[in-house]
């Protein structure tokens, strides 16, 4: 039995929808099959589907064979048919039920072969995966191989050894579920042991592993070629967040083939005080699993920016560099080696010179994290007795407990670009409100400013098609494209009403630099409460504001304040327009420094309009947390300032000191 149609499920088959599709499929006994042009996969199987990569309005044809195949086939048709399928609300609370993972705020670095390859002799370079710097000894974890059994199973021998490989998996599942129920693992960790979770989980490594078992490997050997052959098919995807989840399927093929072989990996519970973890790679299972809080680094030949080792080294403060490749066994027998997150840089066993600067810096940085800390809770205010609000810049939900910790007084810019390029697929209005939300709530009652779409031909992401541009920093980019593709635009204005009953929530609009952008994006706003008055949803208003990063912004500032709720403004592009300096290139590094009187001056311009109008200005530019220019942003005016979570505590000190 098969049957064609369009897909109208919302966005397609990705994560969670699959997820629910598959739970479908397995509710009856026929086996299912779900084809896309020349390519078919299981309909039982979530990884196999979201590889698939259908999308909305993508033909597929369903096929089922067995007894209750034409029901089969009638229930997923009528599933792939419905534009809400899988995308209900309470299904994103409960666990394993194949949320998006959050992206890693930072991008991979494209350069990071070439840069471990050809680093000195001296020292090592990799990818700066989180930031920090420290020396401490080497706990160098090189397991043994898997060594599978050089043998042929005899015909009798295969079904024992299925079940054998099915023992196996669930017992690996098991030890997840026991994390999964141990309430002091942390929440970011926790996402990521429940995303291994969904792979030891799905069919498709056991599939892969028992049609190999049945062609005379034993389950061991089985299991190495299925997780090297789907952890290809990750590898293989135009897409750097699919690429690192390679890793999560070698590590979980792992855990399974350690349960078959008897055997247990290192014992990380041995890491002394301050070491510096040094692996070829690790698995992201038994890093959420170690004892984190007496890392002091985290060295690897694999992995990027992207990867969960990264995640879980910036969520915990261990600096991390990452992607050293195969000089990573240089370390292997060193007795010590200093690690630099900010820059990458390694040495092994530095002589007496260079121990003594590296710890110099460990020192100064311990010193000033200590007297930073007795400014967390600070409120700061200016002379006047005016708040000055000292937010965090974010990109994702795992960052928030970094942002907390460091005593941010709520959200001052928050990246909705990073959740819609981490997928394959165009984030949801459901899942985009259900990040909305979760932000909101987790700094209630402080505000929480999202930044619409900010994306453009630079940073190109699925379900929208960017021309090529010789300038895209110049292009058809922010508001611009917004405007230009409303069916993206009001999806994520609904999401953001939505989230706005659960907290302050405030919007702002990037690229700005005319007037008529704002009040066409007010139109659409009321287009989309009208909407969702309609639908009976709730949602409630939010303060709209712009970001002030074109010179044009600047110059009508005055007219722009007459509309908004708000100014932010953001230095980072503001110093390169007003300078007409490209940020990325070298050569003219020396132009785009926020203290140039042309950018200050702008910066002033900008002040006078907001406060003159009387609404709040703010900066969300890195220069916010410059201590040297805090008290020039105070006297202009600005009563908001939001930078990186680690700047928070430094400019809480800064303002404080103005005042005293």
């Amino acid at each position: 039995m098969e049957r064609s149609t369009i897909v109208r499920v919302h966005e397609g088959l990705h994560a969670r929808p699959a997820t629910r599709f598959v739970r479908l499929a397995k509710s009856f006994e026929s086996n299912v099959e779900i084809a896309k042009g020349e390519k078919s996969v299981s309909a039982k199987s979530p990884v196999k589907l979201m590889l698939l990569g259908v999308k909305e309005n993508d033909e597929v044809t369903v096929k089922a064979d067995g007894a209750d195949a034409i029901e089969a086939v009638e229930a997923l048709i009528g599933y792939l048919e419905n534009p809400r399928s899988g995308l209900e609300e309470d299904e994103a609370a409960k666990p394993g039920s194949g949320q998006e993972k959050p992206a890693s705020p930072q991008a991979e670095d494209p350069q990071a072969a070439s840069v471990a390859a050809t680093a000195s002799s001296g020292d090592l370079r990799g990818i700066a995966a989180s930031e920090g710097v420290h020396l401490g000894p080497v706990f160098a974890l090189f397991p043994p191989k898997i060594e599978p059994a050089a043998r042929r199973l005899d015909a009798g021998e295969v079904e024992s050894e299925i079940t054998r490989l099915r023992e196996a998996v669930a017992a690996v599942q098991k030890r997840m579920d026991a994390a999964l129920a141990d309430q002091s693992l942390a929440a970011g960790d926790r996402g990521i042991v429940a995303a291994l979770r969904d792979i030891a989980a799905d069919d498709t490594l056991i599939e892969e592993a028992q049609a190999a078992i049945r062609k005379g490997l034993d389950a061991v050997s089985a299991m190495v070629a299925a997780s090297e052959k789907v952890a290809a098919d990750f590898g293989g995807v135009d897409d750097a967040y699919l690429n690192a989840r390679a890793d999560d399927v070698r590590a979980v093929g792992r855990q399974i083939c350690l349960v078959l072989l008897g055997e247990n990996d290192v014992d990380l519970a041995a890491v002394p005080e301050g070491a510096v973890l040094v692996a070829e790679d690790i698995g992201a299972w038994d890093l959420s699993r170690a004892p984190l809080k007496r890392l002091g680094g985290i060295v690897c030949g694999k992995g990027g920016a992207t990867s969960h080792i990264a995640i879980i080294a910036r969520s915990h403060g261990i600096p991390a560099v990452l992607g050293v490749g195969d000089r990573i066994f240089e370390l292997k027998d060193a007795r010590e080696v200093a690690v630099d997150g900010d820059t990458g840089h390694l040495l092994a066993d530095p002589d007496e010179q260079a121990r003594a600067a590296f710890l110099t810096r460990m020192d100064a940085a311990a010193r000033e994290r200590e007297a930073l800390g007795a400014f967390v809770d600070t409120v700061p205010k200016r002379a006047d007795g005016a708040v000055v609000e000292v937010a965090a810049n974010l990109g994702s939900l795992e960052e928030i407990d970094a942002a907390k910790e460091a005593g941010a007084m709520g959200v001052g810019l928050f990246r909705t670009e990073l959740l819609f390029m981490r997928h394959m697929h165009m984030p949801s209005e459901d899942m985009q409100a259900e990040t909305y939300a979760a932000l909101a709530k987790a700094f209630a009652p402080h505000p929480v400013i999202v930044r619409t779409l900010d994306i453009g031909g630079d940073k190109p992401v699925a379900g929208i098609d960017f021309p090529e541009e010789d300038n895209p920093f110049l292009g058809w980019r922010g508001i611009r494209m917004c405007l230009d593709r409303p069916d993206i635009f009001k999806r994520q204005l609904r999401a953001l009403l939505r989230a706005a009953v659960h907290g302050n929530v405030k919007v702002m609009l990037p690229m700005v630099s005319d007037v008529a952008e704002v009040r066409r994006a007010r139109t659409l706003i009321d287009e989309c409460a009208a909407e969702l008055d309609l639908d009976g949803t709730p949602y409630a208003r939010f303060d709209l504001g712009v970001m002030i990063e074109t010179p044009a912004a600047v110059l009508i500032a005055p007219d722009l304040a007459r509309e908004v709720a708000f100014f932010s403004i953001g230095t980072n592009d503001l110093t390169q327009y007003v300078m007409a300096a490209d940020r990325l290139n070298p050569a003219v590094a020396a132009l785009n420094d926020v203290a140039n009187p042309a950018v200050m001056a702008a910066i002033a311009m900008t002040a006078r309009a907001g406060v003159e109008a009387g609404i709040m200005v703010g900066m969300c530019g890195e220069a916010a947390g410059r201590p040297d220019l805090i008290p020039r942003f105070i006297e202009m005016g600005l009563t908001e300032l939001s930078m990186s979570p680690a700047s928070i505590p430094r400019a809480k000190k800064t303002i404080a000191g103005m005042c005293s």
